[in-house]
């Protein structure tokens, strides 16, 4: 049975974190990643998300407006900085990298109704790197 830090996979694998999130506070808005930071997606060393030191996110991309429902900083920051990393990178699809925060989501423990609400948000409104070379091209 899996623990609230590990999620069995479709595979039958574990995702964990790793490494905490040891951040720097730049700004209101932004943070400093201080220490390497990771995400296994199964126990297989090329399914990792390695987030360097010095990486800035903003934690949770949430509007300013649902800060008090849903704030940056909350228990699910170490799955936006993960999500944050895959977006900034197109290191994945688009849908990968939502489904990798809803697992990461799951794993940190954030109840199901606000994971599934961030998530239904990600999917509508996250853009990321994805959609910035087809503007750029038009």
């Amino acid at each position: 049975m899996p623990t609230p830090f590990a999620v069995m996979l479709w595979d039958g694998a574990m995702s964990k974190f790793t490494t905490p999130a040891v951040l720097e506070m730049l700004d209101d808005y932004r943070w400093r990643l201080v220490e390497p930071f990771e995400f296994w997606l199964t126990d297989n060393p090329v399914d990792v998300i390695a987030v360097p030191a010095g990486y800035v996110t903003d934690l949770a991309s949430v509007p300013r407006i649902l800060w008090s429902v849903f704030p940056p900083h909350g228990r699910y920051a170490k799955a936006a900085i993960i999500h944050d990393w895959l977006y900034d990178n197109a290191l994945r699809t688009k849908h990968e990298a939502d489904k990798i925060f809803l697992d990461a989501m799951c794993v940190l423990g954030v109840p199901r109704w606000r994971r599934m609400l961030m998530y239904c948000a990600v999917r509508l409104f996250g853009r990321g790197n994805y959609f910035r070379e087809k503007i750029t091209h038009l």
